[in-house]
């Protein structure tokens, strides 16, 4: 006997708000996943010196293939040497990070002839044409995966972790070395040295900017990433500082904060202004984001009208000019002080440009989120205030939907 089952027709309804809502996807913490794992620990620990950690903070979909410590230290060049100070180090560990869901499975069905899988060295816009891409191949005969680069190749050696459809976690039998990169030439490459306080100085626009990091003693801590990966710093001008509103007073930050906003200006990786305008990945984390926490203080670079654009969540600024461009260090001047939603917010801060002119040193007043940090930040909230974690959020978000669903239910059945 056939049952007939009615479903209200405001069932369907909030079955319907319920499929269209997209609840955001959270990135998984791989350092998390591999501390487990000391077989892999001097790969794990090069993951988070070069900062590529907070890199995979941003993806949803990747293949991690990582090298076990006796092949890593087998490998010319030794990475774990501690001799290789510049980004081609942080390059060759991206390298090693391909930008889809890969199974072994998937591995297992690759054709004889390869498929082409791409990095995340290819993001950078570093990499010339497609050699930021690996060659994938399976062979039935043998029963072997193996990865082929235009200068290199490893086999697969095991499957680590896997959590579908987000990550997979592989160790390989050798280091991925891509096109161009030639680490041993960056070992004997001496450093810049370059004065940054003086070379904004020079630049007769920057004036405001070279006081703050110099009272601040973190330009210090900038020159001293000149030997490692390179930096890359977007420094405001003086008309920048100028344009902030009343309301915006940096003067009364606490000291650590207001070091996050000047750490918030810098890229810890040289990117030259041809890198930027091609950038593929947008979103790069900074110097704040290495002290805070994965995933917070990052910009969203982008080409803009021509124009490199970056955009902090509340302020989009753009690149003016470019101040100084040798390898290891780029500085370019901005338009726009880049003012962290983590502190300010998610409204836009409406500029008033004052009537007099001239640069004054700013005042930026903490708005009330000021202080809220992502989980395991050194600061704490404001008396009060508690930090919501991501988890928290999506369940206070269904609450209320749920809530709003019980309400329309309820008129429903006044009628």
């Amino acid at each position: 006997m056939a049952i007939s089952i009615t479903i209200p027709s405001y069932t369907l309804f909030y079955l319907l708000i319920f499929s269209s809502c997209h609840l955001p996807v959270f990135s998984v913490n791989v350092v998390d996943l591999l501390t487990s794992y000391p077989d892999l620990s001097d790969f794990t620990n090069l993951l988070t010196t070069t900062a590529v950690a907070a890199d995979l903070a941003q993806r949803t979909s990747v293949t991690l293939l990582t090298v076990p410590n006796a092949f890593l230290h087998s490998s010319s060049p030794d990475l774990t040497a501690g001799h290789h100070p510049s980004s081609n180090l942080a390059d060759v560990i991206r390298y090693h990070v391909l930008l889809e869901y890969l199974s072994l499975s998937d591995l297992r069905h690759m054709p004889p002839t390869g498929k082409l899988v791409t990095t995340l060295f290819q993001t950078t816009g570093r990499a010339a044409s497609n050699s930021g891409t690996v060659n994938i191949t399976f062979s039935p005969s043998s029963n072997a995966v193996t990865i082929y680069s235009s200068t290199s190749n490893a086999t697969l050696l095991a499957l680590i972790r896997t959590l579908p459809y987000n990550i997979s976690i592989f160790s390989i039998n050798s280091l991925l070395v891509p096109y161009n990169v030639d680490l041993m030439a960056s070992e004997t490459r001496p450093p810049l040295g370059l004065n940054i306080t003086k070379t904004l100085i020079d630049g007769h626009q920057f004036n405001v900017a070279a006081s703050m990091l110099q009272a601040s003693g973190v330009v210090s801590e900038f020159e001293a990433d000149e030997s490692g990966a390179g930096i890359t710093l977007f420094v405001p001008t003086d008309d920048a500082f100028a344009d902030l509103p009343s309301s915006v007073k940096l003067q009364s930050l606490p000291a650590d904060k207001k070091a996050v906003v000047l750490r918030f200006h810098v890229l810890n990786c040289y990117y030259p202004l041809g890198s930027l305008e091609s950038i593929v990945n947008p979103v790069q984390p900074t110097l704040a984001t290495e002290q805070i926490g994965a995933s917070s203080f990052t910009l969203n670079i982008s080409r803009v009208n021509g124009s490199v654009g970056i955009d902090t969540g509340i302020v989009q600024a753009s690149v003016t000019q470019t101040v100084f461009d040798q390898k290891p260090v780029a500085i370019f001047g901005v338009s726009e002080v880049l003012l962290p939603r983590e502190f300010f917010g998610k409204n836009p801060i409406e500029v008033n440009k004052p009537v007099t002119g001239g640069a004054q040193p700013p005042d930026i007043a903490l708005s009330p989120v000021a202080g809220m940090y992502s989980p395991g930040g050194r600061d704490s909230s404001p008396a009060g205030m508690e930090i919501i974690s991501a988890a928290e959020k999506v369940r206070l978000q269904r609450l209320l939907l749920g809530l709003w669903c019980i309400w329309l239910n309820y008129l429903y059945q006044r009628r």
